[in-house]
């Protein structure tokens, strides 16, 4: 897991790096280089390109590709460690989704972890006047794009292997940021084929860790670990793009976090 978040902040930091192509251009790039494993992967398997859930693949597609567009377009806005932190409330609008399209049950102590996150979002913003309003609300629907992405996975289950999801995920993002990046494309020059392609590699590798992770762990023990994404990228994003943190965006982040944690322990005790 530890690997996991380590490969998600470096693919931030490239994000941010690139981020004077257009944002079409670098989520084509995201899902190019991710399809350079997955297909291969599938093919020597023998597994369906196609898989069994056409209908909900394309769905969990089409909210992935939404909520990945939408999370870049904020690290253009705000620092990257506001932006995973926001990103990372994916987790209650998922439960949010449960309770109204699944019937499942939320604790009642789970709602006052909702309410700490929430609250480190309202300190993130009120309180940190440089933090941009639209990069905190594209954030935010990422957030919520992400949790109709989990709910969907949910309904898709054992039915399909994670690699086909994945697969699904990436081609209709190639296709999709392929198309509307026309009009803008720029040619990468030297070091920035590298840097754009190196962003599915991240992340397919970033994917591939976090499952790993949670095939052979306790989940109460290995998820929270997922957040130390937001510490890398902090300290990613001052020592390497320069970016400062007040002390109320700190104390918004922590908040954010301590109060998903504390949701995921919850959850699984």
């Amino acid at each position: 897991m530890i690997i996991s978040a380590l490969a998600f902040t470096l693919m931030n930091v490239f994000v941010k790096t690139v981020s004077h192509f257009s944002v079409y251009q670098i989520v084509f790039f995201r899902a190019l280089g991710s399809l350079f494993f997955s297909i291969p992967f599938l093919l020597k398997n023998n597994i369906s390109l196609l898989g069994n859930s056409q209908t909900l693949l394309v769905l969990r597609s089409v909210f992935g590709l939404i909520s990945m567009t939408l999370f870049f377009m904020s690290l253009r806005h705000i620092a990257m460690g506001s932006a995973v932190s926001i990103r990372y409330m994916s987790p209650i609008f998922a439960t949010l989704f449960a309770l109204l399209f699944l019937k499942e049950r939320v604790k009642p102590l789970q709602w006052l972890f909702f309410i700490i996150a929430f609250l480190g979002i309202l300190i993130l913003k009120q309180f940190d006047a440089r933090l941009d309003v639209q990069g905190v609300l594209f954030a935010l629907a990422s957030a919520v794009f992400a949790g109709l992405v989990y709910i969907t996975i949910r309904k898709i289950g054992a039915k399909d292997h994670p690699v086909v999801v994945v697969n699904y995920f990436m081609f209709i993002s190639v296709l999709i940021g392929g198309l509307l990046s026309i009009n803008n494309w720029v040619m990468p020059v030297g070091v920035e084929w590298f840097l754009l392609l190196s962003l599915g590699v991240f992340g397919y590798f970033a994917q591939l860790y976090m499952t790993k992770a949670m095939q052979i762990g306790e989940t109460n023990q290995i998820a929270p670990l997922k957040y130390l994404e937001v510490l890398f990228t902090i300290i990613l994003g001052v020592v390497w793009l320069d970016e400062v943190y007040s002390l109320w965006s700190l104390l918004g982040i922590l908040l954010i976090i301590l109060g998903l944690s504390l949701n995921l322990k919850k959850k699984f005790l």
